[in-house]
């Protein structure tokens, strides 16, 4: 939905973004709005109960949040703040009070974007919810609507504790002893709880690179400043890892000894064997290894966590048992209860950042391997992925449909690169190429960006092929 209040403002692969200036003021208040008339006419909530709204550390997100508070107590609802919270101890809080929650976030995205995700009382609303709640923003902006705003109750310490209890309860006691982690805690929401969580365990932790200003961490297409930063911790302070997330703590950041990142689907792979899940929904993105991983069933969808909840919901409609999903981004989401360390854990469908980094670290523990090892040892296709920043929707738009328009396009498109075996266009398009690789070009569906991962046989190939994946798309037009 665009309209004069937010030109930039749509729904993408993990709720609502678009430009701060845009989602400040009216624009927060009218989807407050809409999502709390979508609550309460679909009968998922009624007058005078509670909803969540926690945010992220950018500069524009106490603003947002506040306008929020003040919409949803004039909708009819019980706000309650939970403050700087990772979005997965939001979520959970909101689960276990049967509460809607609204999180103010844009993520991994620069810091002049902002977002919001909703959450219904079950869970992380779905593309029909995001369809509805449009429709409604669209007839309470024509109704008009103030935008002041103002307080709640502060239940910042109750989200963070429950968090903090289900985390503790993972793994044996004293299980991370040995290990001397770095935690890289630049501006996310989950940098004071992965210390403390990491401590519980025995770590010997080691903050690093607190920031008061907000920077936009993309576990999914590191920046070079970030890797210059993981590398030169490393060996400083003689880490065994390096934990972070992005900023609103969903998606996990994850480094080796050397300070060189695991990727996402790595960890989400380990952790789904250290579940024996039976069944594990993940993106087209995910590396292509993972099938012949493990001895679960693995359902590929689009790119996105409502795509990911609802395969991991045909599943469980299905019958299925262990049913859990992963992100290439590292956001790991289980659907059904697991039994971790004679404990049961209740299911959380949204992407959380804390099980599979804890999940991963435990293993090297057990191991007493180092993760770089542990990584060698699943002999994945070596996989890399980056984007092109400031690169227009429209320009995006029309080079996939320069692609898709004919094989003989396609074809010639990717001549430098190799020749086409097969393709997929589950999302983006996702090409297999003769000598066994594999490049994929995707559009980010809330940001000017452009996406490209690839597969190849070793580093130097892949890094090789996605520069040139990034030529051809930078040269396109």
């Amino acid at each position: 939905m665009e309209t004069e209040f937010g030109m930039s403002l749509k729904f993408g692969t993990s709720g609502l973004r678009g430009l701060s200036v845009d989602l400040k003021g009216k624009a927060s208040a009218v989807y407050a709005t809409a999502f709390a008339r979508h609550l309460l006419t679909s009968g998922q909530a009624r007058a005078g109960d509670p909803i969540l709204v926690g945010r992220d550390f950018r500069d524009s997100s106490p603003d947002v949040s506040a306008t929020c508070i003040a919409a949803l107590k004039k909708a009819g609802l019980t706000p309650f703040d939970c403050g700087a919270v990772p979005t997965p101890a939001l979520a959970l809080y909101g689960l276990s009070l049967k509460a809607g929650a609204l999180m103010i976030t844009g993520s991994h995205i620069p810091a002049d974007r902002n977002g919001i995700k909703f959450y219904r009382p079950d869970g992380e609303i779905d593309k029909q919810d995001e369809t509805a709640i449009a429709a409604l923003a669209a007839e309470i902006e024509a109704e008009g609507i103030s935008d002041e705003a103002a307080t709640a109750e502060d239940h910042s310490a109750i989200a963070a504790e429950l968090f903090y209890e289900r985390n503790i309860a993972l793994l044996p006691e004293k299980a991370l002893s040995g290990l001397r982690i770095g935690v890289y805690q630049h501006s996310t929401v989950a940098r004071d709880l992965f210390v403390d969580v990491l401590a519980h365990y025995g770590a010997d932790v080691v903050p690093l690179g607190r920031s008061e200003s907000f920077i936009p961490v993309d576990t999914e297409a590191v920046s070079p400043e970030t890797l210059s930063l993981l590398k030169k911790w490393s060996p400083e302070h003689g880490l065994d890892a390096i934990v972070s997330a992005d900023g609103d703590g969903d998606r996990p950041l994850l480094t080796a000894e050397k300070g060189v990142p695991l990727r996402g689907d790595l960890i989400g792979l380990i952790t789904a064997n250290f579940l024996d899940a039976g069944v594990v929904v993940t993106p087209v993105t995910s590396n292509s290894g993972i099938e012949a991983s493990g001895s679960f069933e693995v359902v590929r969808t689009r790119v996105g966590s409502p795509f990911v909840i609802a395969g991991m919901a045909q599943a469980l409609a299905e019958g299925k048992n262990g049913v859990m999903g992963f992100e290439a981004n590292g956001g790991l989401l289980t659907a059904s209860a697991f039994t971790l360390n004679g404990r049961p854990l209740s299911p959380l469908p949204t992407r959380d950042s804390f099980l599979p980094v804890l999940a991963v670290l435990l293993l090297s523990a057990e191991q007493k391997k180092p993760l770089s090892q542990i990584a060698a040892a699943y002999r994945l296709p070596v996989a890399a992925a980056d984007r092109l920043e400031n690169f227009a929707q429209e320009k995006s738009a029309a080079l996939m449909a320069h692609l898709r328009a004919s094989r003989t396009n396609l074809d010639a498109f990717l001549a430098p690169v190799g020749t086409v075996k097969g393709l997929s266009d589950i999302d983006g398009l996702r090409v297999a190429l003769t000598d066994g690789s594999t490049i994929h070009f995707r559009p980010s569906g809330n940001a000017p960006e452009m996406r490209c991962y690839v597969e190849a046989a070793n580093q130097d190939e892949a890094e090789t092929l996605l520069n040139k994946g990034l030529d051809l798309i930078r040269n396109f037009g």
